[in-house]
């Protein structure tokens, strides 16, 4: 058997994509004096001891942004991974299309709708990056599968 080092403490972490019916995503700006303030981000948090995903991304969205989101709205749509000092980042990607209430920034500097292809220019902390390229193919796979007619069983 080889040694290996201590492996860092996993920190989850659940965000969200909001998408509105013209198909832009919602971006948050983290509050001044936070870690990476300023920055655009997915809406979102830690989850807490004993607490699911999809329970710590409900919670969180209700908290940061007085909405209510339904456990079967949530959609899968990507992860990434980062390394911090003491811990291992995990970033769990949901997608979004139905709320009830209107999105208000509780928790952040401001808020805005762009689209997926623009993302890019907002600057963001470095884990969300590929969940930028992770949710435009997502999202894309999506809109081509619902062209498609259905053809029926063979």
């Amino acid at each position: 058997m080889i040694d290996s080092p201590a492996l860092p403490a996993l920190f989850p972490v659940v965000a969200a994509a909001l998408v509105d019916e013209d198909g832009r995503v919602l971006l948050q700006q983290r509050p001044a004096g936070k870690a990476l303030a300023g920055l655009w981000e997915f809406p979102g948090g830690k989850l807490e001891p004993g607490e699911t995903p999809e329970a710590a991304l409900i919670r969180e969205l209700q908290e940061e942004l007085a909405i209510i989101v339904a456990p079967e709205g949530l959609e899968p749509a990507g992860f990434a991974t980062e390394p911090l000092p003491g811990r291992h980042l995990l970033l769990l990607l949901y997608v979004v299309r139905f709320w009830s209430g209107t999105p208000v920034a509780l928790e952040a500097d401001g808020l805005t709708w762009c689209r997926p292809a623009d993302m890019h220019v907002w600057p963001m902390p470095p884990a969300d990056a590929p969940l930028v390229r992770q949710l435009a193919a997502y999202l894309a796979d999506k809109t081509s599968a619902e062209a498609v007619p259905d053809r029926g069983t063979v």
